[in-house]
């Protein structure tokens, strides 16, 4: 599979583009400034851009799909070259969707304590030798990537992040998951210039949890008036 990526020096960007050249895809990727230590782990595996910008002719008809990172912006060039040829372009929580819509999703929500919790469940499977599907915001100890996907697994363990999807998909990242098996740790008011009433961001959790597929389930706290009110 032949993927480009804009934007591909974020964090979280350059940990799916690890992920998917591990998985044997072929990478390619822009962005016009990237910071250690993405620099160096693109450069590693080859796949630091030679020059930093945009460069439109890196968008051709044979590509797969392009994955949008936020860093970009909608008037990107890159960008208006794929809309223009019509190639597929996801957001980076649509494609990690694309790889995981066979396996069983488990999705960390909430305003705060997503990484520390998605880190504790994941540094359990670890310590229990049970390898599984993942992606985490923050690198973990002990583990190579913020992002792991395989054909084989059977779960993937996700942090639903509520900030948006790319700089052309407005939806939270948590809308696009479908988690088979969700978890809510709490709700305090975040990303203001994003979701300006309380109320706004309220939505946005009610709308996580109407994502849960027919038969799955939810875990949250009970602590949290704002969460049991959007729960039950």
């Amino acid at each position: 599979m032949k993927l480009h990526f804009i934007a591909i020096g974020g964090s979280a960007m350059h940990n799916l583009a690890l992920a998917l050249r591990h998985k044997g895809y072929e990478i390619t990727g822009s962005d016009d400034v990237i910071f250690e230590p993405s620099k160096s782990r693109l450069a590693d595996k080859g796949l630091l851009p030679e020059t930093f910008g945009w460069y439109p002719e890196k968008i051709h008809k044979e590509l797969d799909a392009v994955i949008l990172g936020m860093h970009a912006k909608p008037d990107n060039p890159e960008l208006l070259r794929a809309q223009e040829l019509g190639v597929t372009i996801y957001s980076y929580p649509e494609f990690l969707y694309e790889q995981s819509k066979d396996k069983t999703r488990v999705v960390i929500g909430g305003s705060h304590g997503k990484t520390t919790i998605t880190s504790m469940i994941l540094h359990v499977l670890n310590y229990h030798n049970m390898d599984v599907d993942y992606m985490v915001g923050a690198q973990l100890h002990g583990f190579n990537r913020m992002v792991h996907l395989t054909e084989d697994n059977d779960f993937i363990v996700l942090e639903g992040d509520e900030y948006l999807s790319s700089p052309i998909d407005r939806r939270p990242k948590f809308h696009l998951y479908k988690p088979n098996i969700a978890l809510l740790s709490g709700i305090a008011w975040d990303h203001i210039n994003v979701f300006p009433t309380f109320e706004n961001y309220i939505e946005q959790f009610r709308i996580f949890v109407d994502s849960i597929v027919k038969g799955g389930s939810i875990t949250y706290n009970i602590e949290d008036e704002e969460v049991k009110k959007v729960v039950e």
